[in-house]
């Protein structure tokens, strides 16, 4: 069995994760290879800094730009769907998203509203007869009985069509969903077969470790119900095909793609320092961050403020193959100011000085790019503690 050091796992981990950045490339084919290799890209709706699905694909290429995005879904390069949360999707997966979204429609898998299928059926037929339509449009209609197409109701319709598969996002107006019929969104040439359980386990353990290096076999079903026993299913073939192989770091067992393992040679930008969304997909299983980087994250938005260590939406900060630091920051878009909150280093950056001023000197130039991200003309240190090669 082959052996890795912990350096080495996480440096094949950073290489499938296209991390750190490359060099800046503004084409549209680099962000859809960025969207087709990581598998999906997480949406979410907290717009402190620039957006989770932005930044990821920025911290991966700095010549990204967010209006990308609304192309590739525009020229049907990507949709929209369900992954372990809200997430752009590559179409050449369209297909690996249909038991998901047979299993809502047939009652096996749950969704979070309770179905009221007449209301859907109502939502359907309009959409189908007028346009593209979102949550808003359904307001003061008074084409059913009072209180039938208030917000709430239409929303969660129009979500569980979406959701089985009935209605796509064609595009977002404002960030609010404009919804269509799925056969007017689909471009004909996509495989819209339903693959068999045997093929769907394949794919999803394949697309893992091809987008995160070493995994195991839970983390390629993670927040997925009932893929369990077929993704162990599809471990065990793979071993015996010699299409997966079983690597060991410090006594713990992972599996890898055995083409993954020539990258131990490739180059890799380490001393470049990545700031990271909390929702990038390198750091979405926080136990897996945990062992492979010993790293303990967790976002603290969603605490009360009395409970934050490290800020509301602090962002983990990667260098040289580690996470060196936690940075809370915000942009202040009316005044063009990305506002530096609160700063907090890891014990073992902090430890070595001779690292921390190094650390503090490429830090000036990550937050002058981060600032240009994030569309701000200028950013300030409000933090208390600030590393000692930080000039400003």
């Amino acid at each position: 069995m082959i052996t890795l050091s912990p350096d080495q796992a996480r440096i094949l981990v950073l290489h499938c994760q296209r991390l750190p950045a490359s060099k800046p490339a503004q084409a549209l084919a680099t962000t859809l290879n960025l969207i087709e290799h990581l598998g999906y890209v997480q949406i979410d709706t907290i717009s402190v800094v620039e957006r989770a699905h932005h930044h990821t694909l920025w911290s991966r290429n700095p010549g990204y730009a967010p209006e990308q995005l609304d192309t590739l879904l525009a020229e049907r390069q990507v949709f929209e769907y369900w992954a372990h949360a809200a997430a752009y999707l590559p179409m050449r997966d369209f297909r690996f998203t249909l038991p998901r979204k047979a299993a809502i429609a047939s009652g096996e898998l749950d969704h979070w509203y309770a179905r009221d299928t007449q209301l859907m059926h109502e939502v359907l037929e309009r959409i189908r007869q007028e346009e593209p339509l979102q949550a808003r449009d359904f307001e003061g209609s008074n084409t059913a009985k009072p209180g039938d197409w208030h917000s709430k109701p239409a929303k969660r319709a129009l979500e569980y069509l979406f959701h089985q598969g009935d209605l796509m996002v064609t595009r977002r107006q404002g960030f609010q969903k404009v919804f269509d019929l799925s056969e007017r969104v689909l471009p004909p040439e996509v495989d819209t077969r339903m693959p068999t359980p045997q093929e769907q386990a394949h794919f999803l353990l394949t697309r893992f470790l091809e987008a995160n290096g070493l995994g195991q076999v839970a983390e390629a079903g993670y927040l997925r119900k009932q893929v369990g026993p077929l993704l162990q299913q599809a471990a065990q073939d793979m071993l015996e095909e010699g299409t997966l192989v079983t690597v060991q770091v410090e006594g713990h067992s992972w599996l890898t793609l055995p083409r993954t393992l020539e990258l131990l040679e490739a180059p890799l930008a380490l001393s470049t320092i990545s700031i990271l969304s909390p929702f990038d997909n390198l750091l979405i299983q926080r136990r897996r961050m945990q062992a492979l980087f010993g790293f303990d994250y967790q976002i603290e938005c969603y605490l009360p403020a009395a409970k934050r260590r490290f800020g509301y939406f602090s962002l983990p900060v990667l260098w040289k193959g580690c996470f060196v630091a936690r940075i809370d920051c915000k942009a202040e878009r009316r005044e063009s100011i990305l506002k530096v909150l609160q700063f907090v280093p890891e014990p073992h950056l902090k430890a070595d000085s001779e690292s921390y001023a190094a650390f503090g000197q490429q830090l000036e130039q990550a937050l002058t790019d981060f600032m240009s991200f994030n569309r701000c003309q200028s950013w300030v240190w409000q933090a208390a503690e600030r590393p000692d090669g930080l000039l400003r």
